[in-house]
């Protein structure tokens, strides 16, 4: 299993960003996957999750803001964020439960006011 995040960057308060992670290793299609997010001294927290066969769920913190999709032909997973914060500010990782966790290296998002 790979996973390769991308995407990450600064941008000010009110702006988006979206992160991409590529997939390979596993059946894709087949999966629930996940966006987690760190922000710094905090624990590792789940942002968004969308099935196999495309529902999504969404934390509070970031409901009506962000949107998980995914591209089963090209197996990459998105995460379009719009009206960023600075409370956003994390590395951002994709995440596959799949007999163990698999973890993505991670994306900086960094928004300043």
């Amino acid at each position: 299993v790979q996973l390769q995040a991308s995407g990450g960057g600064s941008v000010q308060a009110g702006g988006s960003l979206r992160l991409s992670c590529a997939a390979s290793g596993f059946m894709f299609r087949l999966n629930t996957m996940n966006w987690y997010r760190q922000a710094p001294g905090k624990e590792r927290d789940l942002v968004a999750t969308i099935t196999s066969d495309g529902n999504p769920n969404y934390a509070d913190s970031v409901k009506g803001r962000f949107t998980i999709s995914r591209d089963n032909v090209k197996k990459i997973l998105y995460l379009q964020m719009n009206g960023l914060k600075p409370e956003d500010t994390a590395v951002y990782y994709c995440n596959l439960n799949l007999r163990r966790e698999w973890w993505g290296q991670g994306t900086l998002v960094t928004v300043s006011n």
